[in-house]
Order: C-alpha cells, then sequence, then structure tokens
C-alpha cells in the first residue's frame, strides 16, 4: 500500500539525485547567458523562440523530476527534514528561471506578426497555442526587476506560509478516547471516521477533530493572511481585475462560462437540500442534517473493500469502457504507483501527481476501505489516465488548466458508479446511490460555499488582517447560504478552512469551482457516451489530449458543447437530481 518512488530517484544521495542537480545548475546558466545575450532584438525571430521551447522543454523536465521526488517525499512523510531541505533548494533555483523568461515574454511581446512566425515552423506550430498564452499574458508582466523580486520573495512569503501549513496540517494528532481507550490518531484517520456506521464514533471523530485544530486555529489564520494578502497585492499591480479574474484566465475560462454554471447551481441548491433533509431523516434528526453527518452511511449493505477487492473492482469496471482505461489502472496498481496507506506524518485526502518527465503518475490516498474510498482511487485513477493521454505531448503542451482537469477523474468515478449501481438490488442501490449523491454534494454545494467562503476572504483581507473568529464566522455563514435547510445550521463545520491544502497556495485562489465544472462537464460527456457509445471513447481520449493546447470553450467545442449556455448545466444537474428523486423514492419503500 506504499509508493515506489524509485522512477524517480532512489534517494537524495543518490548519483542519479546529485547528478541531476548539477546539471539543472548548468542548464539555469546557460540558460541565463542565452537569454541575455539573444533576447535583445527580435531578429532571426524562428529560430529564437525554436531554441527558447527547446531549452525550456529540457528544464522543464529535469525540474519536474528533481521536485516531484522531493514533494513526493514529503506528502508521506512531513517531517522529512531533507525532502523540505531540497523543496527549498529547488525553489530558489527555480527563481533562477524568471528573468530569462520574462526576458522571452518581453521579447513575444515586440512581435507583431507572430501568427505569420509560427506558420513557418514545425516546432512553433506544435506550440501555437503555448506562445498565444504568453502573447496574452503579457499584458499582465511587469519590469524584469520586478518579476524577479516577486519570485524571490515568495520564497520567505507565501511559500513559507504554504509549507508551515502542511507542516501542520500534516503532523496535527487528534485526542479522541473510543470505547473507553485514548489515541492519538492523525488527521486523515480521524477524518475518514465520518464515514464509519457507528453514529457515536462519528460523532465523537467531528468533535475530537474540531477540538484538534484549536491547536493550529492561530497558526493557519496567520499563513491563511499572508497568502491571501500577497495574492491581492500582486493581482493588483499586475493589472487583474481581482483575484478571481486572474483565476479565470490561468484557468483559460471566461466569465461567461463561469456565471453560466454558478447559475445552474443555485437553481439546483434546493434540489440537494431536499435529499440532506431525507438523509437527516433516516437517521433521525428534525432540524436537518448534523455536519458529522454528512458522510454517513445509509442501508445496511456492507459496501467495505479489502485493497485488493477494490483494486480489482476498479479494474474491472473501467474495463467496461475501454480496455486501455482498464489496463492503466492495472499497471498503475502492478507498478504501485499507489500510497493508500493512512500514516501519522503523512498528509491528508487524495492527490494525483503526473510525472510527465518519466512518461508515469504517483497517487495518493487515505485508503480505510469504504466505498467511498474506492471510488476516490477511480477518481484519482482517472487524473491518471489522463496525464498518459497528454504522454506523447511535450512537457509544454502537457499542463492543463484546473477546471478541465477534474473531467478525466470525475468521468472515472461515474463509470465505477454506474456500473455498480447496474449490479445492485434496491438496497445496495440505496446506499450506491446515496454515495454517489453525497460526493455530488460536495462538488456542487461543498464546492459553492468554498467559493462564497474565499470571495468573502478576498473581500474583507483587502482592508484587513482577519481573526481566527472572524474565518469561522465566514466559512460558517457560507455553509449555511449553500446548504439551506439541509442542514442543522447550529452544527456546521467552522474549520472547513484549516482542513482545506487549497487555501494555502497564492497561486491557486479560487481552487473551488474547478471541480463543479469538472462533474457538470464529466456529467455531459458521460451522457454522450451513453448515446454515442465505441465511437465516444476514442474521441474522449482526443480531447484529453487537446486539454494542454486548448481553452476550455475551445475543448468543449470539440463534443459540440457550449458552455456559455446555462442549460448544458442544467442538463448535467438534472442527471444528479433523477438520483436524488430515485434515492428518495427507494429510501422511502424501505
Amino acid at each position: 500500500m506504499r509508493w515506489s518512488l524509485n522512477e524517480l530517484y532512489t534517494s537524495f544521495d543518490s548519483k542519479e539525485y546529485i547528478e541531476d542537480l548539477r546539471k539543472l545548475d548548468v542548464l539555469i546558466e546557460l540558460f541565463n547567458n542565452w537569454a541575455n545575450k539573444d533576447l535583445q532584438s527580435t531578429e532571426d525571430s524562428v529560430d529564437k523562440i525554436e531554441k527558447y521551447i527547446d531549452k525550456s522543454i529540457e528544464i522543464s523536465n529535469l525540474f519536474t523530476k528533481l521536485m516531484s521526488y522531493a514533494h513526493l517525499t514529503t506528502s508521506t512523510d512531513a517531517k522529512n527534514e531533507i525532502a523540505l531541505q531540497y523543496v527549498d533548494k529547488l525553489n530558489m533555483k527555480n527563481s533562477e528561471l524568471t528573468k530569462p523568461n520574462v526576458q522571452f515574454q518581453n521579447f513575444i511581446k515586440e512581435i507583431n506578426n507572430l501568427d505569420e512566425i509560427i506558420d513557418s515552423s514545425t516546432l512553433l506550430k506544435e506550440h501555437e497555442f503555448y506562445l498565444k498564452q504568453i502573447k496574452e499574458s503579457t499584458k499582465y508582466l511587469l519590469s524584469e526587476e520586478e518579476e524577479i523580486l516577486i519570485s524571490k520573495m515568495s520564497n520567505t512569503g507565501s511559500k513559507a506560509w504554504t509549507k508551515l501549513q502542511n507542516m501542520l496540517s500534516s503532523t496535527l494528532l487528534v485526542d479522541i478516547t473510543i470505547d473507553g481507550e485514548s489515541k492519538k490518531l492523525p488527521l486523515p484517520v480521524a477524518r475518514n471516521m465520518a464515514h464509519d456506521k457507528d453514529k457515536n464514533k462519528r460523532k465523537l471523530a467531528y468533535e475530537a477533530e474540531l477540538e484538534a485544530y484549536k491547536k493550529i486555529e492561530e497558526s493557519s489564520a496567520a499563513a491563511l493572511n499572508g497568502i491571501k494578502g500577497e495574492a491581492i497585492t500582486l493581482a493588483e499591480i499586475r493589472g487583474f481585475e481581482s483575484t478571481l479574474d486572474e483565476t479565470l484566465v490561468k484557468s483559460r475560462m471566461d466569465e461567461e462560462t463561469l456565471n453560466a454554471m454558478l447559475t445552474a447551481m443555485e437553481e439546483f441548491l434546493p434540489v440537494f437540500h431536499k435529499y440532506y433533509r431525507k438523509k437527516a431523516e433516516l437517521l433521525g434528526y428534525k432540524n436537518g442534517l448534523p455536519f458529522y453527518e454528512i458522510f454517513a452511511p445509509i442501508g445496511e449493505v456492507n459496501m467495505s473493500f479489502t485493497y485488493k477487492e477494490a483494486q480489482d473492482y476498479v479494474v474491472k469496471n473501467f474495463r467496461t469502457f475501454s480496455d486501455k482505461l482498464g489496463n492503466f489502472a492495472q499497471n498503475a496498481f502492478d507498478k504501485n504507483w499507489i500510497d493508500a496507506e493512512p500514516r501519522d506524518g503523512k498528509r491528508e485526502g487524495a492527490f494525483c501527481s503526473n510525472l510527465h518527465c518519466i512518461g508515469e503518475s504517483r497517487i495518493l490516498a487515505n485508503f480505510n476501505g469504504s466505498f467511498s474510498n474506492m471510488t476516490t482511487l477511480a477518481h484519482e485513477l482517472g487524473h491518471g489516465y489522463h496525464g498518459s493521454c497528454l504522454k506523447d505531448e511535450t512537457i509544454l503542451n502537457s499542463r492543463y488548466s484546473m477546471p478541465i482537469a477534474e473531467t478525466a477523474s470525475i468521468f472515472c468515478e461515474t463509470i465505477v458508479m454506474n456500473a455498480a449501481l447496474k449490479e445492485a438490488n434496491d438496497k445496495e442501490a440505496l446506499s450506491l446511490l446515496e454515495s454517489s449523491i453525497s460526493d455530488a454534494g460536495q462538488v456542487i454545494v461543498d464546492i459553492y460555499s468554498r467559493f462564497l467562503f474565499e470571495k468573502e476572504l478576498f473581500k474583507r483581507r483587502k482592508s484587513h488582517t482577519l481573526s481566527v473568529n472572524e474565518i469561522k464566522e465566514i466559512m460558517t455563514e457560507a455553509q449555511k447560504k449553500a446548504y439551506g435547510n439541509g442542514l442543522d445550521h447550529n452544527i456546521l463545520h467552522p474549520y472547513m478552512w484549516a482542513n482545506k491544502p487549497h487555501y494555502y497556495y497564492a497561486t491557486l485562489n479560487f481552487y473551488n469551482f474547478p471541480y463543479a465544472f469538472g462533474l457538470l462537464f464529466s456529467k455531459g460527456l458521460y451522457a454522450e457516451y451513453l448515446n454515442r457509445g465505441e465511437e465516444f471513447v476514442k474521441e474522449y481520449d482526443n480531447l484529453l489530449k487537446a486539454t494542454g493546447k486548448n481553452n476550455i470553450r475551445d475543448v468543449a467545442m470539440m463534443m459540440d458543447i457550449d458552455v456559455h449556455n446555462p442549460e448544458f448545466f442544467r442538463n448535467s444537474l438534472k442527471l444528479v437530481e433523477k438520483d436524488i428523486e430515485r434515492f428518495i423514492e427507494l429510501a422511502d419503500k424501505q
């Protein structure tokens, strides 16, 4: 249940790691010297742009290999001092790339006939979207000196705050007494108890979790204030209308798409409230669902899995879509690409790191045997499959935007869920539907609460540093608006801001609505798959392959989907509404 990183490096003191570090230094120095010499004029533009692309590809592959090894090591061992030192060292080396990159942006800014230049070279044509994105980004570019200063200062600013918060949350132990025995549990283990069949354990774990956050609340609030303050300052001096505007630009998503999606989400919130009230009723509550019962299992069906059973279940159901997808998942399990064991010092939650530099992926999970944990494996393997569809692209053409990032993962989750529902009797279907709707509720309702929270947080952070109590109040108000009468307003989660790592990255603001887009876009794609069958599979792979070099609207148009129209998102939400109606119908029967 632990991953192998040997395909990257065997250790930090291995000959390969040390040699690659030295090679990176040499490449960075050569890159800087070349930029200083060759990017002072736009003469021989084609040759210079080709060289920049070649050098960027070589450096990016090497840097991501070195940094991935360090980051993946710290994600399972937060106190690994050597790994933490290398993360710092590599961040410093990365800041040395700022100057040549800014010089190239200024070089591109001066070129008036970029289309003509791109058409004259096969390599440039292949990287047309990448180059045009750079051209577009130059309107937000500061001076060379300012960009270099910002890059260096972020290492002792937002990145230092990020590192602190990761350390705090990864090493936080939850004091809890279960069956008369006092324990100190890692945060992921305590949070996983939200899925336990025992109501008392769910409540105990929730109360112990909230109590544990008090140990880190002031430090977490300081980190959050520092990171968001830096994000606001940089967005303003670069000329973005807001941090949200900056996120949309970076996400290759326009405001019309976001508004179309939010319109549909807001319209369907009452549908989810109906589900939460029904779940509360089934569990014996009258004032809505207490927060600690959101993930409570419904039904008496034993939907638990050993790790081997979860592997077999995922692979078998992936094959109902395509052998290529099934083979990918089997290979990931066979080659130990997944770290699934919860343990002290390991970060909470789950993620997939696509290692384009070696054509593989690594997946972190905290597997406890629940059905939800099994679908999480399917979700993260979807990210990995997305990466595999891009592995023949250059690393510069493999970087897709945040909203598109969730498409393949949620699509794979849907495959597994729908396959399970086909085999289920009514009792099993009740449990399965509840698990699926619960997950959708997280991506629509809870994500909406996080979007509201972050929007308000940025609004207030412009004028002052927020206290712990003020941050907690913003979070609970956002939860009340999103969950409505579906939740008991006296039992919410005021510390969700301390729990989610996405808030603590200065360059990843509003990392919430992309999940909603991913769910609704993938639901729409799945409906297309049901209509079109086999022919859809190849088109789907081509769509994933195109995500690194297109904006969101153009990717969607490959499948004749107009993301400016709220009706597309409404149709996706209607699929969830059907599941909710069936869930309520089955619940009333039993």
